[in-house]
């Protein structure tokens, strides 16, 4: 994979992470939460990574002119045009996020996984939820998902219809985890080895499993951190990385 570049060199220059906001008009909460990090605290960055899942859903980018969604890429082309530049990768819950919605918002859609040079450190970014291997029946879903027949086919149906639909997955989904081992909803250690062993060892950011932490990984003598960003469930949080090291960021209520 080539590596993107992202090198940033002044004295106090930092770069944020963040993921899995979930953000809808039905929990207004982390709507205003992302809207103050977006005014007070994201402009003071060089660039800002948003990993997966900003919002709750996206049936598509014929949706761009919900009043909801208006609000929020309208925080997105403002922070874009202040000049920190503004990355959005495709979580599991909005991979449907497409060049209208690239362009509305002032964002650079991002492949997963990508790697970047991040202050001279090589960092692999990622969603997270393709490591989830030990989830069968997930990943089975997953693939289908991201044919690009089955989205084609999909997005082909009415807008209403396709919410109804999402609507009707998550409902299902949200009762299928009851049943399911928290350990199998985790990453894999050993795709985790494996893909930082495919892209030559680096760091490592994802999220997707909504439970912040910091790993230190031994991969064929190699030592690999792999940072992984929480959810906005209960508390605004974000990955700070600079020429130090990476860190957590405190964002102010």
């Amino acid at each position: 994979m080539k590596m993107v570049s992202a090198v940033f060199n002044c004295s106090h220059a930092h770069t944020l992470f963040i993921s899995d906001l979930h953000l809808c008009a039905k929990q207004m909460h982390c709507a205003k939460a992302f809207l103050r990090f977006m005014l007070h605290t994201a402009p003071k960055a060089e660039a800002l990574y948003i990993l997966g899942d900003l919002f709750e859903y996206w049936a598509g980018d014929d949706d761009l002119n919900d009043p909801f969604h208006q609000q929020v890429i309208h925080a997105m082309r403002t922070l874009a045009a202040s000049g920190t530049r503004l990355f959005v990768m495709r979580g599991n819950r909005d991979l449907l996020m497409g060049k209208a919605l690239e362009q509305a918002s002032g964002a650079t859609l991002l492949a997963d996984p990508t790697l970047i040079d991040l202050y001279g450190i090589p960092t692999l970014l990622s969603h997270g939820d393709a490591l989830c291997t030990d989830d069968a029946a997930y990943q089975t879903w997953r693939n289908q998902v991201h044919e690009a027949g089955w989205q084609q086919l999909f997005l082909a149906q009415p807008l209403a219809q396709r919410k109804t639909q999402i609507e009707q997955l998550r409902t299902r989904s949200e009762n299928a985890k009851q049943s399911k081992c928290s350990v199998i909803m985790d990453v894999n250690v050993n795709a985790v080895a494996e893909l930082l062993r495919e892209h030559g060892y680096p760091r490592l950011i994802h999220g997707h499993t909504h439970h912040p932490m910091h790993v230190l990984h031994h991969v064929d003598g190699h030592k690999c951190e792999r940072w992984v960003l929480g959810d906005w469930d209960n508390k605004a949080n974000a990955l700070r990385c600079d020429s130090n090291g990476a860190s957590w960021e405190t964002i102010p209520d």
